[in-house]
């Protein structure tokens, strides 16, 4: 088998494995001023997508230009997130660099689209593939590849431990490679319940002073979780930004989410924002608490909000995710600023960063690579890709951290 590695090598973003010149792995984007995309646009023969985060299908539409069709296989939450990102790319930045295809493309995704579950094998281009649950979003998938000769398992963006959305990935199949994911490879994640007993307290303390909590969030996984936590603790909160579609649309899919009648309860505690009429300046001015987007202060409606909290003490701002360097929400947490709509501006509202990650951390990795001593292992998708190599290595694996384009033969 020959995996070469067009993205995601040493860094996270732009995921996109080409195996045997034939499969293609994801197929995402960096983001950043400007986006960066995989080193390469190929040709395969079909397209397996591992989940629906930006950085894994954000350039999957631009594979279909052209007179390319390949087939595109994926569960069915991860088709709907795929495209809901794509729609949202091409009303941002169409017909820019920022988007790398056209309406006509991501037109053809829906074409070429092929849905499968869970444990359910499938023959593609030569290839046999079976997809497991990772417990990081709801459709995210491990991907076992069999070409005949060698067993590859893509375990993409997992976590070991359940959240409240989803359950936690348990699946471990036979396998002759592993290419894993690295993103905490030195972090230890605090327990979730100790973690969401602090954000509760300190958002009920902010309430009974007076003030608002601005809780930006990733549209896709961490915008439900929230929603989920706070009805959990009888918190009632606004929801703003691409969090509400994909709230609404992910009810339609109960097998895919770990508790169907608790998102319900969530989705009804939450009010909706329109952003109609100055709605959200009205919004902000209430002792309330807003989940919105962009998790990364990058955009979304996080930008009208936070000017109009910033500049009061008793407001609060909980970043709920990791911010990648360069982002307003970096900025915030370093400096105590943030460039919000084009202005570097002074944030007095207090700032708190919560670590709800949907990622392994290292001890949820090594669960699950202690189940594959005996396997190559390639680790990518992190930033100190070759340092967990090494480790790996001391402790008697036989791990490999491939660089950008890179192509090993097992």
């Amino acid at each position: 088998m020959d995996i070469r590695f067009l993205g995601g090598a040493e860094e996270v973003g732009r995921s996109a494995i080409l195996i045997n010149d034939r499969l293609l792995l994801d197929y995402g984007m960096l983001t950043g001023n400007p986006p960066q995309f995989p080193i390469e646009t190929p040709r395969p023969d079909a397209v397996v997508v591992s989940h629906g985060h930006l950085d894994h299908v954000g350039a999957i539409p631009s594979l279909l230009s052209g007179d390319r069709r390949p087939p595109i296989h994926w569960t069915a939450p991860t088709q709907e997130l795929a495209l809901t990102l794509a729609r949202d790319t091409l009303k941002l930045h169409g017909g820019t660099y920022d988007c790398p295809f056209t309406q006509e493309e991501l037109h053809r995704v829906t074409q070429v689209s092929e849905t499968h579950g869970y444990r359910e094998t499938f023959d593609v281009a030569d290839h046999s593939i079976t997809f497991y649950n990772a417990g990081h979003i709801p459709g995210s998938a491990h991907v076992l590849i069999d070409d005949g000769d060698t067993r590859l398992f893509y375990t993409a963006d997992f976590h070991t431990e359940n959240q409240r959305l989803v359950s936690a990935s348990t699946a471990r199949p036979e396998a002759d490679v592993v290419i894993c994911e690295s993103t905490y490879s030195d972090v230890q994640h605090d327990p979730r319940k100790q973690i969401e007993t602090r954000f509760v307290e300190s958002v009920r303390t902010t309430m009974w002073q007076g003030g608002t909590v601005i809780v930006p969030a990733f549209a896709i996984g961490r915008t439900q979780e929230l929603l989920l936590v706070c009805a959990a603790n009888n918190i009632d909160c606004y929801v703003d930004g691409m969090g509400k579609q994909v709230t609404k649309m992910l009810k339609e899919y109960p097998q895919f989410i770990r508790g169907e009648e608790a998102l319900g309860h969530a989705k009804s505690n939450a009010r909706f924002v329109t952003g109609r009429d100055g709605q959200r300046k009205r919004i902000a001015e209430q002792n309330t608490v807003i989940v919105t987007t962009s998790g990364m202060l990058s955009g979304g409606p996080a930008m009208t909000y936070i000017p109009e909290i910033r500049s009061n003490p008793t407001n609060k701002i909980t970043l709920t995710g990791y911010q990648v360097e360069g982002t307003p929400g970096r900025s915030l947490l370093e400096t105590g600023r943030a460039e919000i709509n084009d202005r570097i501006m002074p944030i007095s509202a207090q700032v708190e960063w919560y670590d709800f990650s949907a990622h392994a951390d290292k001890d949820g990795l090594m669960e699950l690579l202690n189940e594959y001593k005996d396997t190559r292992v390639l680790i990518n998708h992190g930033d100190r890709c070759q340092r967990f190599a090494d480790e790996l290595n001391a402790s008697e694996f036989d791990a490999t951290a491939p660089t950008l384009g890179q192509e090993i033969s097992i």
